[in-house]
């Protein structure tokens, strides 16, 4: 069944996505054709939604290390995330790229995330898909019209390593249209690997979301809707290029300080438990903070709907439609 080919009607859309993708920036930006989501509407449980497979999060006496090696393997993640082999430019929009834009990085991110789910690829995926696009792009100039092929590519990386299998290549040809040849998929996913200089293993704002939420959801209700909206909110900072000046984890603290913060107005969102486990303050988390809450209010990337829609589905709790307040007070960050 994984073999039968997309109705022609879902390879045109498809195929329409493409082409909006390497429109000129010079044109009006209109939404990418939707593509069909093939998974299950039924709930599943959250820590298979978020966890590789196999995994289980111990929602019991979270605050306590899981295992004897947990905290080395937290002293390592952090100390990888600020390694530079593993780190993108923060500027390479300005200095490397001459036609990519921030725009029009957005739109293949949006783009991408319709594809993870069509494919039903795990949250790991998507967000190490796009973390090697950025460090790609922090070394090579890249036109319009490769940017999607590099996006595809990345993406078959990513599900290869993240999940351990070989993805429905087919499939994934398919929804991008069939617009690029095998051979050309090939030799990005090798110029992928190349310029990454196959360090793959670099931890994104999910890895460590993993860990804050299971302290950060004390006191903010259910820990299935917490856990999904911090893990949605993690994932709209996909879209915005100024967020890849973050390091992962303080992308992750700040989704946690802002779920808790919209789950309990009148509570102050952060304490000395967060704090000592993310060693972050909320003065720290102000910047990220507020950008994720414009993405989540659509004051930023309004265009991009691909995320937002995602998490109206009820297998993730519906936390899309959370309500939550226009302006967060500058007294919660102090």
């Amino acid at each position: 069944m994984t073999n039968a080919r997309p109705p022609r009607a879902a390879k045109r859309k498809a195929a329409a996505a493409i082409s909006e993708l390497l429109r000129p920036a010079s044109k009006k930006r209109v939404a990418l054709g939707d593509l069909t989501n093939a998974a299950a509407t039924s709930e599943k449980p959250v820590s298979r939604i978020f966890n590789r497979e196999g995994r289980k999060l111990e929602k019991a006496n979270a605050a306590q290390p899981s295992g004897p090696y947990d905290s080395d393997i937290y002293e390592y993640l952090r100390a990888l995330e600020v390694a530079p082999s593993t780190q993108p430019l923060v500027d390479y929009v300005e200095t490397v790229q001459t036609v990519v834009d921030a725009d029009a990085r957005g739109n293949v991110v949006n783009w991408l995330v319709k594809v993870a789910e069509e494919c039903k690829f795990l949250p790991d995926t998507l967000h190490s898909c796009i973390a090697y696009i950025d460090r790609f792009l922090s070394f090579n100039a890249c036109s319009r019209q490769r940017l999607p092929l590099l996006g595809m590519a990345a993406m078959l990386v990513a599900v290869k390593y993240e999940e351990g299998r070989k993805p429905v290549v087919q499939k994934v040809y398919y929804i991008a249209g069939n617009t690029y040849s095998k051979e050309e998929v090939v030799n990005m996913e090798a110029d992928i690997l190349k310029s990454l200089k196959y360090e793959l293993g670099s931890p994104t704002a999910l890895t460590f979301l993993t860990r804050f939420c299971k302290v950060g959801q004390e006191g903010v209700g259910a820990y299935s809707k917490f856990e999904c909206l911090s893990n949605y909110l993690g994932e709209l900072s996909l879209l915005e290029y100024s967020c890849i000046k973050f390091l992962p984890s303080l992308v992750a603290a700040s989704a946690v300080f802002l779920a808790r913060f919209m789950l309990s107005t009148k509570k102050n969102p952060w304490n000395s438990t967060l704090h000592q486990l993310t060693r972050y303050t909320p003065s720290d988390l102000k910047e990220c903070v507020l950008i994720i809450h414009d993405l989540y209010l659509s004051r930023r990337a309004k265009s991009l709907a691909g995320i937002r829609e995602k998490y109206k589905q009820e297998k993730f709790k519906c936390v899309a439609t959370t309500p939550s307040p226009r302006k967060i007070p500058t007294s919660v960050f102090l």
